[in-house]
């Protein structure tokens, strides 16, 4: 991202912080690239129905962070917000569509495999008992390690890098690579047998 672009993020993140709601207006055109690269990520292993779009899920996550205060010390934070605030939109989505499911049992994706693959449309039944699953398999870590969570957030929902999960969190790289296989391993664990 170009200087001039950063040092204005970064000047508007500072306006939001003091309150200016319109900062965010004039923030939102500027990270758009970034958001769309996120949603089309967590949103490109469903199928099915189209109500849930790439363009829908971003601008819900705008609505949802229009309506708090925001404390965002950096781009990395702010997409780590929004990647929070995507990932809450996403299990209400998948909790809504699970309730609908009629009977069956769910077969679990690996996690490295769960919102990957390519395609449009809207969850299947398995793919929304996954989210569902990683959604409470990590409120459970969040009790136990909150960082850990964050940097499962960020990396996994977020799909920010090393370096800029350590930004938004507030730690070095070293320990969010730690963090990250840490927490895997548990969230593979956890995981394992839920169906």
């Amino acid at each position: 991202m170009a200087g001039d672009a950063q040092t204005t993020i970064q000047r508007l993140l500072g306006e939001l912080e003091g309150g200016n709601r319109a900062a965010l207006d004039a923030l939102f055109p500027l990270v758009y690239r970034e958001l769309s690269e996120l949603a089309h990520r967590l949103r490109g292993g469903w199928r099915g129905d189209f109500t849930l779009n790439t363009t829908a899920l971003i601008h819900e996550a705008y609505l949802k962070l229009v309506d708090r205060r925001l404390h965002a010390e950096g781009r990395a934070h702010f997409l780590a917000l929004a990647a929070k605030a995507m990932r809450h939109i996403l299990i209400n989505y998948a909790r809504d569509r699970k309730a609908r499911k009629r009977g069956g049992t769910a077969e679990m994706l690996p996690l490295d495999e769960a919102l990957l693959v390519s395609g449009q449309g809207g969850l299947s039944p398995r793919q929304a008992d996954e989210l569902v699953a990683l959604n409470d398999a990590l409120h459970a870590l969040e009790q136990i390690d909150p960082r850990q969570s964050q940097v499962v957030e960020c990396r996994f929902f977020g799909g920010l890098t090393v370096d800029e999960t350590a930004m938004a969190i507030g730690i070095s790289p070293r320990t969010v690579k730690r963090d990250w296989a840490v927490a895997q391993a548990w969230l593979a664990r956890r995981l394992e047998g839920v169906s």
